[in-house]
C-alpha cells in the first residue's frame, strides 16, 4: 500500500490551495485519514483528521480556513485551505490507518511542499 500526495506549490498570502492524497495497492479498509505538516525547523504537526465515519478535527491554527474530506470509493483524502498565511508554509503529508489482509498499519505519503509568500 502506498499513499501519493499532490497539489502543493507556491501561493500568495490570502490565496487558497487544494491537496490530494490517494491510496494505491491492496487494502481492505481505510480508517482515519490525516494531513500533517512540517515547517522548516519545526516538528511535524497534525493539521486535520477525518475518521471513517466522517468526523473531522482541525488544528487551531487552521480551523475555519481548512476543510478535510475523503472519497472512500477513490481511496482519497483531500485538504482545501483558504486565506493562506506565510506561516502555512510547510511540507504537507497525508497519513492513513489502513487495514490490509492481516494487519492495521499507519501509512504516510511522500509529502508535498506548500510555499506561501507575503
Amino acid at each position: 500500500v502506498q499513499l501519493q500526495a499532490s497539489g502543493g506549490g507556491s501561493v500568495q498570502a490570502g490565496g487558497s490551495l487544494s491537496l490530494s492524497c490517494v491510496a494505491t495497492g491492496s487494502l481492505r479498509e481505510i480508517m482515519d485519514m490525516d494531513w500533517y505538516r512540517q515547517a522548516p525547523g519545526k516538528q511535524r504537526e497534525l493539521v486535520a483528521r477525518i475518521t471513517n465515519s466522517g468526523d473531522t478535527n482541525y488544528a487551531d491554527s487552521v480551523r475555519g480556513r481548512a476543510t478535510i474530506s475523503r472519497d472512500d470509493a477513490k481511496k482519497a483524502v483531500y485538504l482545501a485551505m483558504n486565506s493562506l498565511k506565510p506561516e502555512d508554509t510547510a511540507v504537507y503529508y497525508c497519513q492513513a490507518d489502513i487495514v490490509t489482509q492481516d494487519r492495521v498499519g499507519a501509512y504516510w505519503g511522500q509529502g508535498t511542499l506548500v510555499t506561501v509568500s507575503s
